[in-house]
This record gives C-alpha cells, structure tokens and sequence, in this order.
C-alpha cells in the first residue's frame, strides 16, 4: 500500500495585479502602462496600489475576477469533499476511478486528534494517543485487497471503486479567479476550519500571493 502527502501545484496564470487595475480603470475609459504606477499620475496618491486597496477595502470585487490561476491538487477524498463546495468563480475536473484502475494511493496523517469538546464537529490539536494508529492502516490495506480482488475477477472499475475508503487520494484542477480563490482561502484559513484543509489553502496562499502580491495583500487585509 502506497501512502503519501498532499500536494499542491500551480499550473497556470492569467493576468497580474495590472489585470485588476486595468479592468478597473476601464470605468473611466483609461489604462495603465505595463507596470503598476505608483507615481500617482493616474489620480491617486501612490498610484495603482493605493487603487488596489481601495477596491478591495470597499468590496469592490469584479476587477479582482479578471485574473485567473489553475492548480493541480492531490489530497484524501474526504478533504476534496470539503474544498470542492467553494462552487463561484471556480472550476473543477477531478480524476474518475471509473477510467482507471492504477492502484490507489493513501493518505494517514501524522497523528490522529481528539474530538473537540466545545463543538459538535472539529478536532482539538491533542493527539488521540489511545487509539491503536496501526488500525487505519489495516483497514485501508484491507479495502486495498478487496479492490485489486474485484479488478482482477473482471468487476468494472467504476463499482470496484465503491469499496475504497475516503482517506483515498484523489487529484483535480482547480481554475478560478483570483477573487474566489482568496474568498477559498480567507474561509480555509480560519483556525476553525478542519486542519487538512487549511493545509490546502496555506499552499495556494503561499503561491497566489507570489503571483499576485499587491492584489492578494489587499484582499486577505480587508475584513469584507
């Protein structure tokens, strides 16, 4: 049985910070240069950043939707069933275990955490030392077996993958604007938030704010 990690891998940019300030400045039938102006010619002070800040501080939100990124992700079932509900401005293709029949791969975290005592659902960041870790191991492996068992006796692939168990890794692309994906990460990087998937929002934070670092700077400082 083969367990690994998560992943996360930009694929795929369109557009910058100018992208927003130009889709702005279209208003006033006007655009700025090939870079962001800071001079503050176009009629602000400090230019296209000042710009940039006013329109994410009031919720000015379109300019931010011409500007796109695409990520190619590799997580649990259990954490895409998670990410896949943040549905606007967002694009989603996911691998089909109907088409293949490549042996699958798991993921086991690091340590399992106790319940929460103060909600219904969630975890607290203590380990649940007295459970045999060994156990989900076994299960998994044990799904594993019936699966490759029912490939091999002729059951076609897309009611073989019924058996498979959540913690199975799955890969999608993710497309979307840079408004709705500073919306995923702003919700997904709440403390609240399950651990796995704010594991998933600090990688495309990480790399959303190399390649948008006015925009992206505004948009998580904004409290809209």
């Amino acid at each position: 049985m083969t367990v690994t990690e998560m992943e996360v891998k930009l694929i795929d940019v369109m557009g910058s910070d100018l992208s927003v300030v130009n889709a702005a400045r279209v208003s006033f039938q006007r655009e700025s240069g090939f870079e962001l102006d800071e001079s503050g010619e176009m009629g602000l002070p400090n230019g296209d950043k000042r710009l940039i800040a006013y329109l994410a501080n009031y919720n000015h939100f379109t300019p931010f939707c011409h500007a796109f990124a695409s990520f190619r992700i590799k997580a649990p079932i259990f954490v895409a069933r998670q990410l896949v509900k943040h549905q606007v401005g967002l694009a989603w293709n996911e691998v089909s275990r109907r088409y293949v029949n490549t042996p699958p791969e798991f993921f086991i975290p690091r340590f399992w955490r106790k319940a929460a005592e103060n909600v219904k659902q969630g975890s607290s960041s203590e380990e649940a030392t007295s459970f045999n870790k060994k156990d989900a191991e076994v299960m998994s492996k044990a799904c594993l077996g019936m699966y490759n068992s029912m490939i091999e006796q002729g059951v076609c692939a897309e009611q073989a993958r019924m058996i498979l168990p959540q913690n199975m890794m799955t890969e999608w692309v993710w497309s979307g604007s840079l408004m709705a994906f500073a919306r995923v990460c702003k919700l997904r990087l709440d403390p609240h938030t399950q651990l796995e998937t704010q594991e998933v929002a600090r990688h495309i934070n990480s790399l959303m704010s190399t390649e948008f670092p006015v925009s992206w700077k505004a948009l998580n400082e904004t409290t809209n």
